[in-house]
């Protein structure tokens, strides 16, 4: 099972949190039918969406991560709500790229590295805060590190992996945030930069051993680390027919007629998970007299 741990150093100059997203990561594969380069991409930006939904707390509010790098992948976007459970796609699922030389998926060249990562945190006040930056590389980690460093001011260490089977399904998935709280001095952060150098790369770690309490651990070896909060997470979509139904009247009298007219009814389907809500000749107009009545009150 998915699970998110939210850690603090005892003595309070570093807040952590780790995910692991396996199981998720899988689900989003078989929905969207990603190949490998397009699960590894799509899977980390889960995972980050994840960690900084989680950290949000409040109800139903709810973060977007969207990643426009220019690369054959085209959009790359994860939602989560308050609790770290995720929903994403990717534009271009069935892009399919040459390994790297060192053998690894070649994420930021599927991605791209010219674009911006952007960064939507609705909290249902009246305008949701915004936050975008440039991307490095299009690997995603490194590109969310200068996000936090940039638009919070937090000078922040992120991983993110997925390891694809030879199968292609997801053997591995998750990451780790961790963040310098304010004051930390400078022996603390050498002891968050060894820790993260001798720990290695993720997805080996995750490989080892799935449970990110044990990832944390691992990488702030050199800390006493207290447990704050451990949560499961999930891929979960919140569409429905109303939420579909909101979005057809949006189009306006004049579009749902065209519909109608043109095609006799439509089908929507969800981005998400995929689902197809169809509506009949009769339920669009049924909406159209509705559009109508409401405009004359």
């Amino acid at each position: 099972m998915d699970k998110l741990v939210r850690a603090m150093t005892a003595g309070g100059a570093v807040k952590a949190v780790a995910v692991t997203t396996r199981d998720l990561t899988e689900q989003a594969r078989n929905i969207q039918k990603t190949l490998p380069v397009a699960t590894a991409a799509l899977g980390r930006t889960l995972a980050a969406a994840s960690m900084m939904g989680n950290a949000l707390k409040e109800e139903k509010a709810s973060l977007t991560l969207q990643i426009k790098g220019g690369g054959p992948l085209g959009t790359v976007l994860a939602v989560s709500d308050h609790q770290g459970c995720v929903r994403g796609y990717v534009q271009n699922p069935q892009i399919d790229l040459p390994l790297r030389a060192d053998g690894k998926l070649d994420v930021g060249a599927a991605v791209g590295g010219s674009g911006t990562l952007t960064v939507i945190k609705d909290l249902g006040m009246k305008e949701p805060y915004i936050g975008s930056v440039g991307l490095i590389g299009g690997e995603i980690a490194e590109d969310l590190a200068a996000y936090f460093v940039e638009s919070e001011q937090i000078p922040t260490a992120c991983a993110l992996g997925v390891l694809v089977d030879r199968d292609q399904s997801v053997k591995a998935a998750g990451g780790y945030i961790i963040q310098l709280l304010p004051g930390a001095g400078e022996d603390v952060i050498a002891k968050v930069e060894g820790g993260v150098l001798a720990a290695g790369p993720v997805t080996a770690l995750l490989d080892r051993n799935p449970d990110p309490e044990a990832l944390l651990r691992t990488v702030l070896s050199d800390f006493q680390v207290e447990i704050l909060e451990t949560s499961p997470v999930s891929y979960k979509c919140y569409c429905s027919r109303g939420r579909v139904e909101r979005a057809l009247i949006s189009m306006g009298t004049a579009e749902l007629e065209d519909l109608l007219t043109e095609q006799g009814g439509c089908e929507l389907g969800c981005q998400f998970c995929d689902k197809v809500y169809r509506y009949s000749a009769e339920e669009l107009q049924a909406l159209i007299d509705r559009l109508k009545a409401q405009q004359k009150q």
